[in-house]
């Protein structure tokens, strides 16, 4: 665990030589529901406060080879909902990974069912690249995202035919990029496809475009955007991703739109960056340690395969990390006075033994987000 004042880095880094894996995108599904992809929360949880919001993010819950972490992740977060109805969250957002190591239907009932089935709220999701990868070798063949799309993105909620006995019906959510509506915050998910560092399709980016102008025209909330490739890192495993960071500098241009938060997954960890442009600072948070039973360590300094050395860095600082633990996040939106304000709690969970315990999750960190409108 690290505290802020005793990083090992203060930047992001790109990871060095890094094979060219575009030739591996997919193509995506057919839209569940109609352009341009927006739910309304109020549709589907009531009441629905208009001044409060409460919320848990988490990425890369699935693993392969050990599940264990998932389930102590998922116990800790129930353990939040408690008798003071204003600070239990509305509902989980997961940025992505739900199974590994391809996004295929049999992998769900032990990956995401067994631990999820128990969680008292809705979760909505966006997907990550184990999610909309096509295992070659499968004895039942099916495309891209076809599971991811079952369990969370159905014409109708009902039964899912391969969640066995685990009682979670399926999330309707239109599409695969997708925009959640709240009374105080936008939160535009993109779809960002299976390469390492993501690939986002011209389609995407006119809709992301005109979805950044529309939730700008919504001066009481926030805009968050959540994709899972992040855009910024520091760790050894992905570093940072050039093609998402061109893509979103590019889309914010063209908008002339600039969110308040961004938040990923895929590196296995937790880091916070803020990013300062000259209207405002952005904070671009990473959550992506919610089980997947590997973490990436930050890069050291002395190793020569990253570099931080980069103009598109020049306004990026690291801010905090925490790799050596799993944990999740917890996001309350708040509408005061002057404007908005976020306040964003990190909590890690114990790492002594892979079971579960009656140890409570510790919080790493506590920052706060003003948003003046």
């Amino acid at each position: 665990m690290h505290q802020h004042g005793s990083l090992l880095r203060n930047s992001p880094v790109f990871k060095l030589n890094q094979p060219d894996d575009s030739d591996k995108f997919l193509s995506l599904p057919t839209p569940s529901g109609q352009y341009p992809y927006r739910v309304d929360l109020r549709t589907l949880i009531e009441p629905c406060s208009e001044d409060l919001l409460v919320m848990h993010m988490v990425g890369d819950t699935g693993s392969v080879r050990n599940t264990d972490f998932q389930k102590v992740v998922v116990s800790k977060m129930i353990r939040q909902f408690g008798a003071n109805e204003e600070e239990n969250p509305m509902f989980l957002y997961h940025l992505g990974d739900v199974v590994y190591n391809f996004g295929e239907a049999c992998e769900y009932p032990r990956q995401f069912f067994e631990a999820y089935s128990a969680y008292p709220a809705p979760i909505f999701a966006i997907a990550g690249n184990h999610d909309s990868d096509v295992n070659p070798q499968s004895s039942e063949p099916y495309t891209s995202l076809q599971a991811f799309c079952s369990v969370f993105c159905d014409t109708e909620s009902r039964d899912i035919s391969f969640c066995q006995d685990y009682k979670r019906l399926s999330s309707t959510q239109p599409n695969v990029y997708w925009t959640l509506e709240t009374p105080v915050v936008t939160i535009i998910g993109l779809h960002s496809n299976v390469p390492k560092y993501g690939v986002i399709t011209d389609e995407q980016k006119e809709w992301f475009i005109g979805e950044l102008k529309h939730a700008a025209r919504l001066p009481d909330k926030a805009i968050f955007v959540c994709l899972h490739h992040a855009p910024y890192s520091a760790d050894i495993n992905h570093g940072s991703s050039l093609p998402m960071i061109t893509f979103l500098e590019g889309a914010f241009t063209e908008s002339g739109v600039i969110p308040d938060m961004v938040f990923s997954g895929h590196v296995h960890n937790y880091q916070r960056f803020i990013k300062t442009y000259e209207c405002k600072e952005v904070s671009f948070i990473v959550a992506g340690a919610g089980g997947y039973d590997e973490l990436h360590p930050i890069a050291d300094p002395e190793d020569q395969a990253y570099t931080d050395q980069s103009p598109l860095f020049g306004n990026v600082r690291l801010q905090n990390y925490c790799f050596s633990q799993h944990g999740f996040l917890k996001l309350a939106i708040a509408r005061e006075k002057d404007g908005l304000k976020v306040t964003g709690k990190y909590y890690t969970i114990p790492h002594h033994m892979p079971g579960d315990s009656d140890l409570p999750a510790n919080l790493f960190e506590t920052f706060e987000v003003t948003i003046a409108r």
